[in-house]
């Protein structure tokens, strides 16, 4: 978090939804390292995944199974209020808590596909939304989010909700048209490398390397690759480059992926997620 963590962090968030992104946000948000004050109110479907916050210091967590009103409790007093629900709940619960909701709240959804104006026609008119994709490397705080704010969301509060995401990675603002975009690149993207990983994992135990050994070979390897990309500042594609010598076996491998036209996949895969989020939103 930002030095100006403490003067822009909320007295009070909540986060209704504690599935993996919910988890994620929390973590980064109680990390020492995001120096954030502010009280957290969580909830879940669940009462034991509730009582494991019991006696926590900035966590107090509500169980809807027990109390049909757990969701309006949590977001009582609550300046940020993290939607971290399936996105053909996101309209339900708004409406569900729309009473509540201080005035100037600020709603952040994480719901994919879900416009910032369907979710405003939900809720008063003094409560602003934005919505954030995530990715699931915020669980380790190396996630990057998309952040676009909503007609009614102020500088000051999408500069808050920055900051409160920055606790988990990377945070880059775009215009809401964007947002599908970048869900598909950033927000999907994870799922990609670890099918990648996958793949060259099997590849390897076919040729006769323990689990193990495919493991560290495929994941270190792809580690220490994205690690000296950052490091270098040079493209992906002169270090490619110089990886592969002329006629070399990198170049054999490279025309094999060429030849499958791996551009073409990559545009087709993200056209399809992209599709599918204005589907989402159409639902919704």
């Amino acid at each position: 978090m930002t030095k100006n963590a403490e003067h822009l962090a909320p007295e009070a968030i909540a986060i209704l939804g504690l599935g993996s992104m919910g988890r994620a946000i929390l973590a980064g948000l109680l990390a020492p390292e995001s120096g954030l004050r502010s009280s957290i109110r969580v909830t879940n479907t669940s009462a034991a995944k509730a009582a494991e916050f019991d006696g926590h210091d900035s966590v107090t967590a509500f169980a809807t199974e027990l109390d049909a009103a757990a969701n309006a409790d949590a977001v009582r007093g609550a300046k940020v209020v993290i939607a971290a629900v399936k996105p053909w709940q996101i309209t339900e619960l708004l409406a569900e808590i729309s009473d509540v909701l201080e005035p100037d709240a600020v709603v952040v959804s994480v719901a994919a596909g879900v416009t910032t104006a369907s979710m405003e026609a939900v809720l008063p008119a003094s409560v602003a939304v934005i919505r954030a994709m995530p990715n699931t490397p915020a669980l380790v705080r190396k996630g990057v989010t998309g952040l676009s704010a909503g007609s009614r969301a102020s500088t000051s509060q999408l500069e808050l909700v920055k900051v409160l995401f920055s606790s988990v990675g990377k945070v880059v603002v775009v215009h809401e048209e964007q947002l599908d975009d970048l869900g598909a690149l950033s927000g999907s993207g994870p799922a990609y490398v670890f099918y990648f990983i996958e793949q060259l994992m099997a590849s390897a135990m076919s040729r006769g390397f323990s689990k193990e050994d495919a493991r560290t070979l495929v994941l270190d390897t792809f580690a220490g690759a994205a690690e000296l990309l950052a490091a270098s500042g040079e493209e992906p594609a002169e270090l490619r480059r110089r990886v592969t010598s002329p006629n070399g076996t990198t170049e054999r491998a490279i025309e094999v992926f060429d030849r499958a036209d791996l551009a073409e996949i990559f545009d087709e895969a993200l056209t399809a997620a992209v599709s599918r989020s204005k589907e989402l939103a159409a639902e919704n």
